[in-house]
């Protein structure tokens, strides 16, 4: 069995390929998620700890959370789920996939593991090494805890510290990534805008709704006034009938 073992604090990994029987005991039955003693994997792996978090079979079915089973089954996955990507699917579309389940057992070909904690040897190629990071961070906020900036310093100055050179023409161009959830003034003069917008209009609302209450309120005191002088002419019609009658 392969063994994909990441060291994310440096950014490293390391690959074993281990066949004894009596090492690969201590993680069959074991679901993904779960901890293992990293002494199983070797002798310079003692004291560490290691976390399963996936793998594949050996014929490359990946294995998925959840699905509390040794086998391979058949499950209904939707767009973006871990398994069925859905590329060119409509949408609410869900297809049947083959998925391995998320115990550990002898079918299982690769096996991707963390260390969750360290030991006290270092292991040559993993821990005492460390790999830069590719690309910087792009949310202000992630840029601020990275720098250890306040919110008064400008982000913006920051990132060209991890920018990428690019030749083009002769020329050396800084292209940076562009900064997400950056609040500028013109930002903060939009959002003035949309908030006085939103005003503006609840303020017309009331306005009209104002209007057409008073409106309202005009034509049913007109319909009362109407109806009174009709009620009235009736009862000076029955009254007059009536004297004339008793005459």
């Amino acid at each position: 069995m392969k063994f994909n073992i990441a060291y994310p604090p440096a950014g490293t990994q390391k690959k074993l390929d281990i066949d004894d029987e009596n090492k690969l005991r201590a993680f069959y039955d074991k679901r993904i998620s779960a901890e293992v003693d990293g002494e199983h994997l070797g002798e310079e792996f003692k004291g560490y700890i290691v976390k399963i978090m996936g793998g594949h079979d050996k014929q490359g079915f990946a294995m998925k959370q959840g699905v509390l089973t040794v086998g391979r089954v058949q499950i209904l996955l939707s767009r973006g789920q871990s398994g069925f990507l859905g590329y060119g699917r409509r949408n609410g579309e869900r297809r049947r996939k083959s998925v391995r389940g998320c115990i550990v057992s002898h079918e299982i070909s690769s096996l991707n593991l963390v260390i969750v904690k360290k030991g006290e040897n270092e292991i040559p190629g993993l821990t005492d090494t460390e790999v830069a990071r590719p690309r910087g961070p792009k949310r202000a906020s992630k840029i601020r805890k990275m720098f250890n900036l306040t919110k008064d310093d400008d982000v913006r100055h920051y990132v060209k510290i991890y920018g990428r050179k690019i030749e083009k023409d002769g020329k050396t161009h800084l292209k940076c990534p562009k900064i997400q959830r950056l609040v500028t003034p013109q930002r903060l003069q939009r959002k003035r805008a949309i908030k006085a917008e939103k005003l503006a209009k609840i303020a017309k609302r009331k306005s009209e709704q104002a209007a057409y209450h008073k409106v309202i309120v005009a034509r049913v005191k007109e319909e009362r006034e109407r109806r009174s002088e009709s009620m009235a002419k009736k009862r000076a019609v029955r009254q007059a009938s009536q004297a004339s009658r008793d005459n």
